[in-house]
């Protein structure tokens, strides 16, 4: 059967994203699929750094694609699974180095041999985002709770749109509960109201996160960790499961503001 390539982006950096196809991948991988996650980061790689393997790394993306390897000696097997694996960007190249074309073989490749394709897209909307989103059917959209990185969100659901890839999905990174309660920070229906997309998950802030990460083990393995939690949840519904989101007591208190700054209302735009 046919694997799944899913593109995981932002078009704002610093909201999560590569923290996020970490735990993805370790999750799909925990729950017994083979999953190989690419960072498409040409020239500023982080995903190896997340995932603990920048050790290991002998070929990367470009290496594979300009046939300097094969496919499979470019690929590095993660430390905790042993059907995860990675293909770490090039940190010596630059962007347009490689074609959409060239990303779109390269995952068709994989995906006879994958379940999951999971690509980190670059920040930014440029020839990298372009690179990234080439191959996928399917996106998911990392965003917090902040006015820039929604209105980014947005320009990005517009861009998938226009590359035919409809019905991103919506992960909510960084929410903290106590802020939303008291008004100061937008909640999960605030954010839907203004993009229009499907809630896949909510992640909220966690010092243990912050920990993992920096430790190079994604969270979604430490139990006692309540992103790690909602890790699991995110995976589980990318996999079929139905499973709710994680209750997080929002309740609103800023949108007033929030969609004039972004110069939006609910009954003149939309992307449904």
């Amino acid at each position: 059967m046919k694997g799944r390539t899913i593109v995981i982006t932002s078009g704002k950096g610093g909201v999560g994203k590569t923290t996020t196809t970490a735990n993805i991948g370790t999750g799909l991988a925990m729950r017994g699929h083979r999953v190989v996650v690419i960072d498409t980061d040409i020239g500023l790689r982080n995903l190896d750094v997340v995932m603990g393997l920048e050790n290991r790394i002998v070929y990367d993306l470009v290496d594979i694609i300009e046939g300097s390897c094969k496919m499979h000696q470019g690929m590095i097997k993660d430390k905790n699974n042993q059907d995860l694996y990675l293909i770490p960007a090039a940190q010596t190249r630059d962007k347009n180095c490689i074609t959409e074309e060239q990303v779109k073989e390269l995952c068709s490749k994989l995906e006879s041999e994958f379940d999951y394709v999971l690509i980190d897209c670059p920040a930014g909307i440029e020839q990298g985002f372009k690179n990234a989103i080439a191959a996928a059917e399917e996106a998911i959209i990392v965003t917090t709770p902040e006015v820039s990185a929604i209105r980014d969100a947005d320009r990005v659901i517009g861009l998938l749109a226009a590359a035919e890839i409809h019905n991103p999905k919506l992960i909510i990174n960084r929410i903290r509960p106590g802020m939303v309660k008291r008004g100061e920070m937008m909640d999960k229906d605030d954010i839907v109201d203004l993009l229009a997309v499907e809630v896949l998950g909510m992640v909220p802030a966690d010092d243990r996160l912050i920990t993992a990460t920096n430790q190079g083990v994604p969270v979604i393995h430490d139990k006692r960790a309540v992103s790690g939690a909602a890790f699991s949840r995110i995976t589980a519904r990318i996999d079929g499961d139905d499973v709710p989101l994680m209750d997080l007591d929002p309740k609103t208190g800023i949108m007033g503001k929030v969609k004039e700054i972004m110069g939006m209302n609910r009954g003149a735009y939309s992307h449904a």
